[in-house]
């Protein structure tokens, strides 16, 4: 079976880096791309076909929600949220959830969740995995 192409999606280089580096941490997985704004996002999923886009909210650009408004036109890829904005029973994750999003995870400290890995890295794995029709990650 091929690992799952993954597309990350968000503005920060330091969330980019190490929302990357959490998706590298599984073997199983395989990061393709890392997009700034959602216009970028929508070009490379033309070009690269992602399997799933991890998505930010609040970008320049174009928003993570016009992007998924868009992305069901171009492509069959699932969408995961990581974002601050989408805290679960927010509009915005609701909204989120309305255009598609299979999974929404919260940034825990807000934009610069410099905390992520370490609070949410788990989590992320564990939904791109499920999202992709893999068993979740062996106990460490």
């Amino acid at each position: 079976m091929a690992k799952p192409r993954i597309l990350l999606v968000d503005d920060s280089v330091l969330m980019r880096t190490i929302i990357g580096d959490i998706v590298r941490s599984d073997e199983e997985l395989e990061l393709i791309g890392a997009a700034e704004n959602g216009k970028v996002a929508l070009d490379m999923v033309k070009s690269l076909k992602p399997d799933i886009v991890l998505l930010d909210i609040e970008m320049p650009e174009m928003t993570g929600l016009e992007v998924m408004e868009h992305l069901s036109l171009i492509s069959r890829a699932k969408v995961i949220i990581i974002s601050s904005v989408a805290q679960i029973g927010s509009a915005e994750a609701d909204e989120a959830r309305s255009l598609g999003a299979v999974e929404i995870i919260a940034k825990p400290s807000g934009t610069m969740s410099l905390d992520l890995a370490h609070k949410k890295g788990h989590d992320i794995i564990v939904a791109i995995r499920r999202a992709a029709g893999l068993p979740p990650p062996a106990k460490a």
